[in-house]
């Protein structure tokens, strides 16, 4: 094994906490991957890494390498994307993470165009509401809605979209229709939670010309953006969703909506990616495509 792929395997060594698991990712066998990090060691002259039963964590050596070794990688990355060819028509294999809405209802309906200005690149999506760990997990770029708390990612702001407040309409026969935002205390609403995080997200809207949080009671929260819409239908409560979310369902009478003279703030979504994957030509081509999706769909991002 040549010296830039002892790198690369050790630097996910580290990021995944396992020899078995960087082997298995780079087809491997994990003799061979245990052979590559022994000779690494002994040409370097120093122990990389500590081995227990239940995890492989880097020595303060090790640590060091890593470090040196990913910002390497990088400029190496960046300078074979400095070629025009290169630049234009990356190829590889791209690894995404997008919350199940923004798959099937924005990115997936035009993948094709995507394919067709980029024939060489593979795209792995996974899909759902739960977080992922970018690194450990080998993902080059997540698109996440809400406003970004890890400062450890680079987020391009893709838009910020319209939401809306509703309910069914059994529901607001029920409990009656809010006429003002501060209504919203006296009724319930359905929770909707992000996972490992226990609290839940609270309402929005601008009032007075300041965005106002409100934070309702209810009995039924869920983690999944299609559970939360078939928990309103059915009378759980009042929800708020992007706008483009509910369209269809404000159409067709399953849910009406309230407090539409009352803004909201608007949902930012952000394109978020590892400071050391910022020059792939990979990651570049895919933010800057969503980024024109986002723009035809929701307009400038602000």
């Amino acid at each position: 094994m040549d010296r830039l792929d002892a790198m690369r395997l050790f630097t996910r060594i580290v990021e995944l906490g396992s020899f078995s698991r960087a082997a298995d990712e780079r087809g491997l066998p994990r003799a061979t991957a245990t052979y590559a990090i022994k000779e690494l060691e002994a040409r370097l002259g120093t122990r990389l890494l500590e081995r227990t039963t239940r995890q492989v964590r880097p020595t303060l050596d090790g640590h060091a390498y890593y470090e040196r070794c990913v910002h390497l990688l990088a400029e190496l990355e960046d300078a074979e994307s400095a070629l025009g060819h290169t630049a234009a028509n990356p190829r590889g294999t791209l690894r995404l993470d997008l919350h199940g809405a923004h798959a099937t209802h924005i990115v997936l309906p035009r993948i094709n165009e995507f394919r067709a200005r980029y024939p060489h690149m593979e795209l792995k999506i996974s899909s759902g509401d739960r977080l992922v760990d970018l690194v450990r997990e080998g993902i080059d770029c997540v698109i996440r809605a809400g406003t970004p708390k890890d400062s450890s990612l680079v987020a391009r702001r893709l838009a910020v979209m319209p939401e809306a407040i509703c309910a069914s309409a059994d529901y607001l026969a029920r409990h009656g229709v809010p006429s003002h935002p501060d209504d919203l205390l006296r009724h319930q609403a359905v929770g909707f939670f992000a996972s490992g995080r226990d609290s839940t997200y609270p309402f929005e809207l601008v009032v007075d010309g300041q965005p106002r949080e409100y934070q309702l009671a209810g009995w039924l929260s869920v983690n999944d953006a299609s559970s939360y819409l078939v928990a309103a239908q059915q009378g759980c409560g009042l929800i708020q969703l992007p706008r483009y979310r509910v369209q269809e369902h404000l159409d067709d009478g399953s849910l009406v909506e309230v407090l539409a003279s009352w803004h909201s703030p608007g949902l930012p979504v952000s394109a978020m990616y590892p400071y050391h994957r910022q020059l792939s030509p990979r990651v570049r081509v895919f933010v800057d495509w969503a980024a024109m999706l986002y723009r035809e769909k929701f307009g400038e991002p602000g």
